[in-house]
């Protein structure tokens, strides 16, 4: 049974730091064994959950006990287990289901790339292109395509989370097109082309992404409205809009960044308007994920989480002009730019 306790000695912290490794494991277990889904809203024993699950139930209730502690699930006095807010979100049929990003958090290639941290730490470089042989996205899509899948669920989890909230804040009041430029399988698209009826958009991705594309777009009631354009954003911006959406893509390496930035600038030419959406490290209430994914990126890809300067210093570097900075939500900000004439 868990009980609150007291904060452990410094000792005892680190101790458990250390071990952060374990608490990641558990919890892919558990989004993989499908632990959160079998537990409804009463209360259940571990040998029942593991009866579901189909696992051994003495193992089962040590990762349960041991997630407990995390606040993942709780065990009750009886020594049943129920589910708590954190848990829930290991559900796949909860609205806000999170599954599919703790799976792309742990997925195998992690486990390969995080004991070289140090490596990357000291050259600044990424370390997945020596150990695969390639850079990090080919390598995904090509040789581990289940991990893509993870990938691209987790992609859309984050943004059919967030689309709501950047078509809520973006004013397009008198435009007539928008391009979503690398923008997955086109959440944000749709909700903007839902809030003004007039718009026009396009959405732009790798073709493996565009192909699972949101069904609305190419055959649904948005068809008439929407483009799907496959392509690399970092190749070229073969698309002309009035409004550039560029979402929580500029985190790769200097070079992709500085890439895509001038093929948006060559696109859309003087005066078009470019609105750049970004977690920042130093604005957050998700310090403790954010930096953790900003290590990530630079193990895999050799990119960051930027900053609030760092991103005014890119974006003033690529030649556009910021005309605001403001607060999506809690999570996210946007750079609203436009390009010099």
């Amino acid at each position: 049974m868990t009980t609150t306790q007291p904060a452990p000695p410094p000792s005892m912290r680190l101790r458990e730091l250390a071990f952060g490794a374990a608490c990641a494991a558990a919890l892919r277990a558990a989004a993989r064994l499908g632990v959160a889904d079998a537990l409804g809203d009463d209360p259940m024993a571990a040998e029942d959950i593991a009866a579901a699950v189909k696992t051994e139930p003495g193992p089962l209730r040590r990762l349960l006990r041991a997630l407990s502690c995390h606040g993942v699930f709780a065990e009750r006095p009886d020594g049943t287990f129920a589910h708590t807010d954190v848990s829930r979100l290991l559900r796949e049929d909860d609205p806000h289901s999170l599954r599919a990003i703790t799976l792309w958090c742990t997925e195998p290639w992690t486990w390969d790339v995080w004991p070289k941290l140090d490596e990357a730490v000291r050259t600044g470089r990424n370390v997945a292109e020596d150990l695969y042989g390639k850079e990090f996205f080919p390598y995904l899509n090509e040789d581990a395509p289940e991990s893509a899948d993870v990938f691209n669920r987790a992609m859309t989890t984050s943004s059919v989370q967030s689309a709501q909230d950047v078509a809520a804040f973006l004013d397009l009041t008198g435009c007539t097109s928008v391009a979503d430029i690398g923008g997955g399988q086109g959440h944000v698209v749709a909700s903007l082309l839902d809030k003004y009826p007039d718009l026009r958009g396009t959405l732009l991705d790798l073709p493996r992404v565009v192909e699972n594309a949101v069904p609305r777009l190419r055959t649904g009631d948005l068809a008439d409205r929407a483009h799907v354009v496959p392509g690399d954003v970092r190749t070229a911006v073969p698309v002309k809009a009035d409004v550039y959406v560029i979402k929580n893509i500029l985190e790769w390496d200097d070079e992709s960044t500085t890439r895509t930035l001038r093929n948006v600038r060559e696109a859309g030419g003087p005066g078009t308007r470019v609105v750049v959406i970004e977690n920042l490290v130093d604005d957050s209430p998700s310090m403790r994920f954010s930096t953790a994914m900003d290590l990530l990126l630079l193990l895999n890809v050799g990119g960051a989480k930027h900053t609030r300067q760092s991103m005014v210093d890119r974006l003033t570097e690529a030649g556009l002009v910021i005309d605001d900075i403001s607060p999506v939500n809690p999570y996210l900000h946007a750079f609203d730019c436009h390009i010099p004439g």
